[in-house]
């Protein structure tokens, strides 16, 4: 039974931000299968870090007098420009806090919802949510930050909480994640300084270095490679950004056959030798920084083809046309990168990319790059136009290779939901439709399997996000947009919103009636997906009917053994009146058929045996419905996890078929179980947690739950 669709609220009163509404947030995990969160977040993400901390003396001993015992109720936001080393400042404070042992800390990446949201979770998961919680805040049936927060102000311990790359301080304020506690400090790192973001908080900024620290930074790096002053030109010139004197201290030390002094560098600066010379070299505000680090990015690329690793920079092309969000390893693996980059000089080029800090690895529970956004935007900027087209396109086929061709349903797999962010990222990248065709397609097909395993929130966002990017491009009616619309209102069915479902729904059947005609199979599947929000909005009758003719016409166009057919077949049964229902069951067993037709274990089989037990059970036939949903309960069990909405409502009817054929002590633990795990997930105001109560009460007291 579809009945388990709602979204969470927070309040947020008092903190930071007040979340309002519901709460629509996407996640993306980047754990282990296992979970191993809690892990994750107490090791900054940050790759390399100085040796040295340099210049920030006044700033540290600030935020160190900021986390001494006792204190809490705090938020500091460093904010500066990219590159200025707020998170080097940030993990510095995080390693006096672990070295002090009085204070636990906690490191979660917010540069986006969907990372942050991924490692909020891990927080809470780390001081002690339940997994029922989590599988409910992971689905959106739950108030992500409500759950976290709640956790936090409990923790055993203080803490510190570092909120690392917050560059978009709407995806805070939206979620409701920043917020304040008596047991910690909130640390966030951002590249916005306006007042209004941060109410409350402390605000401390982060600039470029002064001249000799910056030289220093060189020199600690490339010690062998000039003099001071050397040094302090070079810095200069680059502007004293400590993201950019890393790589170019990262550059000159990795020089083994010719290697560069400091003096070289600045003359490949100053005249560019085959470089573009930089513009408003005199004075750090008349000089466009992306420039700059664009030089630092292509000397190292141009020493790694002199070291004979020229595909390193090919790659790095390749990287840049997805995203900064940890990228799975087994993307680059097993293959050939196009025509440029055959699959035995991959591993070569990787290694060239990671001793020259162009790009790192990610230690966040799955084998997984990180490259810095700044190094991919540079680098896709300086792409030629053809070269980019062929990447773009390499890139689509190796995400599409990685997906699913058929979802399944099951537990929460953080090995597809690392991939979504990159579609993302790739669609905004790519030029040619066909590219832009694919990656909508198998972005699609992702968003497919997210929603199969109750990622209701990722398969919307990506979905709609797909359809947002391919839309401006390829045309709001191509097919591979609206299957993508498609998919988003599924999953804003799925999360209650039921207005918005059927408004997107009738768009897609109206596009498809008229460039593909009634009876086409697509333009049935989208009848058939507007007939639910219809049914949740009081429009019983048009929605029965909806279904019933995707009923009759898949199995004249399809046949009465097609999938689609049998699941509309399944589907219509939880909204047909008991006489009506009496007349379906006298056709046919259609749990039979299914397992005929499908065999036992296919998705439709296990949809239909759960509808037709449901059936059973409403006409009275309770023997029958019981001795079925037995079995179809632990198939449930076994096939999309103890925690799936269907495993739960499927429990529920155990329940009441257990109670009706007179095993009401057994009945009453079934329920005992639905009704701790919906209010572990859903709440306990929620309506569905509020009706398990009722039927709950209703077997202690010895009558039988009415519908």
């Amino acid at each position: 039974m579809t009945d388990d669709r709602m979204t969470g609220r927070a309040d947020g009163q008092g903190r930071v931000y007040q979340a309002l509404g519901d709460l629509h947030i996407v996640e993306h995990h980047h754990t282990a299968p296992d979970w191993s969160g809690p892990d994750s977040v107490r090791r900054p993400a940050v790759g390399h870090t100085p040796r040295i901390l340099r210049d920030r003396v006044e700033l540290m001993d600030r935020l160190r007098a900021a986390v001494e015992p006792g204190l809490g109720d705090r938020v500091y936001v460093l904010h500066g420009l990219g590159g200025t080393g707020k998170t080097a400042v940030a993990h510095a404070l995080f390693e006096h806090v672990h070295a002090q042992r009085e204070r636990l800390g906690l490191w979660v990446n917010a540069s986006d919802a969907t990372t942050l949201r991924a490692g909020m979770l891990a927080v809470a998961a780390d001081r002690g949510a339940a997994e029922t919680e989590l599988v409910a805040a992971r689905s959106g049936l739950r108030a992500g930050a409500d759950l976290v927060w709640d956790r936090l102000d409990r923790s055993d311990r203080p803490w510190l909480l570092v909120l690392d790359n917050a560059d978009d301080p709407a995806v805070l304020a939206e979620g409701g994640w920043l917020r304040t506690s008596p047991r910690g400090i909130v640390l966030v790192t951002t590249r916005q300084a306006a007042t209004r973001w941060w109410p409350g908080a402390e605000l401390c900024q982060v600039g470029v270095l002064p001249r000799e620290d910056a030289a220093a930074v060189l020199r600690d790096l490339a010690p062998e490679s000039g003099s001071d002053e050397d040094a302090a030109q070079v810095a200069d010139r680059l502007g004293r950004l400590p993201l950019a004197l890393t790589l170019a201290g990262s550059f000159l030390a990795h020089q083994v056959l010719d290697p560069w002094s400091l003096a070289d560098y600045d003359r490949s600066l100053t005249t560019g030798e085959g470089l573009a010379a930089l513009d408003g070299a005199t004075g750090l505000a008349r000089r466009d920084d992306r420039h700059l680090l664009d030089t630092t990015w292509q000397l190292s690329l141009d020493a790694l083809a002199a070291q004979g690793l020229p595909d390193a920079g090919v790659l790095l092309r390749l990287l840049a046309c997805w995203g900064a969000d940890p990228l799975p390893l087994r993307l680059l693996a097993g293959a050939d990168l196009g025509p440029d980059l055959p699959r035995t000089r991959v591993d070569p080029a990787l290694r060239g990319l990671l001793d020259h800090s162009l790009t790192e690895l990610d230690h966040s529970g799955v084998r997984a790059l990180r490259t810095h956004a700044l190094v991919l935007d540079s680098v896709a900027r300086n792409t030629p136009a053809a070269q980019l087209d062929t990447l773009t396109a390499v890139a689509a086929a190796r995400l599409d290779a990685l997906v699913p061709t058929v979802a399944r349903t099951g537990p929460h797999d953080p090995q597809l939901a690392l991939l979504a962010p990159h579609f993302l990222a790739l669609l905004r990248r790519a030029e040619l439709p066909a590219v832009l065709d694919r990656a909508a397609a198998s972005a699609t097909r992702l968003a497919d399997a997210l929603f199969a395993t109750g990622e209701y929130l990722m398969a919307r966002d990506l979905a709609g996000g797909a359809a947002d990017l391919a839309a401006g491009r390829l045309g709001a009616e191509h097919p591979a947009v609206l299957a993508a619309r498609y998919r988003q209102a599924g999953a804003l069915f799925r999360l209650g919103a039921f207005e918005a479902s059927e408004r997107i729904h009738r768009q897609v059947l109206t596009a498809r009636q008229r460039l593909l005609g009634d009876d086409h199979p697509d333009t049935l599947t989208a009848a058939f997906g507007l007939s639910f929000p219809v049914l949740q909005l009081d429009r019983g009758r048009e929605g029965v009917e909806l279904l019933r003719h995707a009923v009759a016409r898949r199995a004249e166009i399809l046949g009465a053994g097609h999938p689609d057919t049998l699941l509309a077949r399944a589907l219509i049964l939880e909204y047909l009146s008991v006489e009506e229902l009496r007349a379906e069951l006298a056709a046919d067993d259609l749990s039979a058929t299914c397992a005929r037709e499908l065999g036992t274990e296919h998705e439709v089989t296990l949809t239909a045996r759960h509808n037709y037990a449901f059936a059973l059970w409403q006409v009275g036939r309770h023997q029958e419905a019981d001795e079925l949903v037995a079995g179809v309960l632990a198939d449930h069990e076994r096939e999309r996890g103890p925690l799936h909405p269907f495993t739960v409502s499927v429990r529920m009817l155990y329940a009441r078929t257990r109670f009706e054929t007179g095993h009401q002590e057994q009945a009453v633990e079934l329920m005992e179980a639905v009704v701790a795990g919906r209010a572990a997930t859903l709440g306990a105001e929620h309506p569905y947690t509020a009706r398990s109560l009722e039927v709950l009460a209703e077997f202690r007291a010895g009558r039988p739950a009415r519908p």
